[in-house]
């Protein structure tokens, strides 16, 4: 049995990993809840019942097996080296340490041999990059990987609860023949706000000089951090979609060697963490309300593109507040404890 803290415990992904904690089965003896000072005194309703948080705080982790950090890359830096050295376990989901050579990225349907080699910290990867990875890795592991390009249909609630409270507010206005008042998107702290509400904002993290955004690059580099190698041809195009939850993401993927159709849909079929749903005649395919509160990452409108050799599309749908943020790191831990 194991004594686990969530830290970032009252935001949307802290909340998502105390559900998954008790869904997936981490053996768990004592829970610490722990936010900012501000936060600190609130009360949470869990399977275990009513638990105050608590400030985090380094001597929190005294004690503490794993420590899932899901409060921002600036807490992170602070206090999970502190964690670690008290002997904690420390699963972080922000993107502070991702790219460190000594911190494995792990998706544990495709890498979970990585986690092994943890020094205190493993961090999560991405939540379009989970998405994206797991139905791809088992493709190009078959026929090797060419080239990958992605375009993503991000849902609000990968920017928290005032993006999602956002597109309600936004919503209503327009409904009520009001014009909206955005404050919230494409980030909290830009100098200037779009209107997501029957919207579409291709702006998702801030913009680096070479008009690629950080969310982008996240993509490309830690795919190929995951699969272990970094000459991989990857680029990426992400978006904001007045969807409350699950990203869906539209992939074309070239591989190294042909493959048909027939033996990608055989290979997914098999594939863990995947479900194929991919039956356009009956109007059958992945959509964001079908994934919505899920781990499953569902994949169709497989077809082949002409266009380029051995090149395939993929359309991919997940919830990122589940499997690609909290469950990806609870599953770590099961993997490792259970």
């Amino acid at each position: 049995m194991l004594n686990v803290a969530v830290v970032g415990a009252t935001g949307a992904v802290g909340q998502e990993m105390i559900s998954a904690i008790f869904d997936l089965g981490l053996p768990v003896d004592d829970l610490i809840l722990a936010s900012s000072e501000r936060s600190a005194g609130r009360v949470l309703s869990t399977p275990r019942g009513e638990i105050e948080v608590r400030e985090a705080k380094p001597e929190l982790f005294d004690g503490v097996d794993v420590a899932f950090f899901a409060a921002g890359g600036g807490v992170s830096l602070e206090l999970a080296p502190e964690a670690a050295r008290r002997g904690a376990l420390v699963i972080d989901n922000s993107s502070a340490f991702r790219m460190f050579p000594d911190v494995p990225l792990v998706v544990p349907e495709v890498n979970i041999e990585a986690a092994q080699h943890h020094k205190g910290i493993i961090a999560n990867p991405n939540c379009s990059t989970i998405i994206a990875i797991v139905p791809v890795a088992p493709i190009c592991r078959r026929w090797g990987m060419e080239r990958m390009v992605v375009s993503t249909y991000q849902a609000v609630s990968g920017a928290g609860h005032e993006a999602m409270e956002a597109l309600t507010v936004e919503s209503r206005a327009v409904l009520a023949g009001r014009d909206p008042e955005p404050s919230v998107l494409p980030f909290k702290s830009a100098e200037v706000h779009h209107q997501i509400a029957f919207n579409v904002i291709p702006h998702v993290d801030s913009f680096g000089p070479d008009g690629y955004t950080r969310e982008e690059h996240k993509m490309t580099n830690e795919i190929r951090k995951i699969l272990g190698d970094p000459t991989l041809r990857i680029s990426s195009t992400t978006v904001r979609v007045p969807v409350y939850r699950s990203h869906s993401e539209s992939i074309n993927l070239q591989t190294r060697e042909h493959a048909s159709i027939e033996e990608v849909r055989e290979v997914l079929s098999t594939a863990p963490g995947v479900k194929v749903v991919d039956d356009p005649a009956s109007y059958s395919y992945p959509m964001p309300i079908h994934t919505s509160g899920t781990d499953v990452i569902e994949v169709g409108r497989l077809r082949e593109d002409p266009s380029a050799p051995n090149a395939m599309w993929l359309w991919v749908v997940g919830d990122q507040l589940r499997k690609g943020a909290a469950s990806n790191a609870v599953q770590i831990a099961v993997a490792l404890y259970r």
